[in-house]
């Protein structure tokens, strides 16, 4: 049984006469003669009475005909609420990122269009203290960041842990195991960005060092990710860390990424949004966010 059939049975119903119902349906009278007979064949009745001069209801139709009226009533609010939905969902949402989501923000973007096809998502990048501030004042709706912690004007959400691996030369014998003890890599100089940009990722590292019975030899300022890894490839050995997501995205042929060996290294990933008057689109985006980290179960 199809919703086209029941409504070309409701109009022909309503007509007593199947050329005007063809013409207020905008197609031709065989296809509404056909239609309607496959639907009597799949109920097993008769839903007209055909004569030369009039067409009339059986009985079985004029009990069938409040049932599909019924169902097209239904249709009609279901297609009412996904036209608010799409509606309610349609704009731009302004999203501030961060450093190393790889494929996990892929698969937010994926989630959030699969949810609200009409909703345009612009992406921000940009240090993660400005982009905690635009979010306070209004012109980023949310942002990704890590390690942060709640209080005044912002909320943060949590939403996943992020690990991290040790990036090392590939020619160096660390990179020969499965994994790196943390101990090892005291002879080596850490890459690292400086602690005000990022003090989270910055304290993990050098909180873990010091369990591990040493303090890092600082090496030199990390710059972006791709002239770390060129730099720790090519020049004296050197380390750093890397988002295991991000470093599943790259094939860089000189370095190795191995995970600490006995440890877990990670950072909470968080969504941050204004704490009074969050974005409408807040729902939305945390079920996205929640079939994203989902995926990476």
């Amino acid at each position: 049984m199809e919703l086209r059939q029941l409504r070309y049975f409701v109009t022909v119903a309503e007509e007593r006469h199947f050329g005007r119902a063809a013409e207020r349906l905008h197609i031709g009278q065989p296809a509404v003669s056909q239609q309607i007979r496959r639907l009597e064949r799949e109920l097993g009745a008769d839903l007209f009475d055909r004569s030369p001069r009039h067409v009339r209801l059986t009985p079985a139709g004029e009990r069938f005909l409040p049932e599909a009226r019924a169902v097209l009533a239904a249709e009609s609010r279901a297609l009412a609420v996904a036209a608010a939905f799409a509606q309610e969902y349609a704009g731009t949402l302004r999203l501030g990122t961060s450093a190393g989501l790889g494929s996990r923000l892929d698969d937010v973007l994926d989630a959030l269009a699969r949810r609200a096809p009409h909703l345009a998502v612009e992406l921000v990048a940009a240090p993660t203290g400005e982009r905690l501030d635009r979010v306070a004042a209004g012109s980023l709706d949310a942002t990704f960041v890590r390690g942060a912690r709640g209080g005044g004007a912002l909320r943060f959400l949590p939403l996943w842990e992020e690990p991290l691996v040790i990036a090392l030369p590939a020619r160096h014998r660390l990179s020969r195991g499965r994994d790196v003890a943390l101990a090892d890599l005291a002879p080596l100089p850490l890459r690292l960005v400086p602690r005000h940009r990022n003090p989270a990722l910055a304290d993990l590292v050098a909180g873990a060092c010091r369990e591990a019975g040493f303090a890092p030899l600082p090496g030199p300022p990390a710059g972006s990710l791709h002239d770390t890894l060129a730099a720790i490839g090519a020049g004296p050995p050197t380390w750093t860390v890397v988002y295991a997501s991000q470093a599943g995205q790259l094939r860089p042929a000189r370095v190795a990424f191995r995970p600490p060996r006995g440890r877990t290294l990670a950072l909470t990933t968080a969504l941050c949004v204004r704490a009074e008057a969050p974005t409408p689109f807040l729902p939305l985006l945390r079920a996205a966010c929640a079939a994203a980290g989902d995926r990476h179960e």
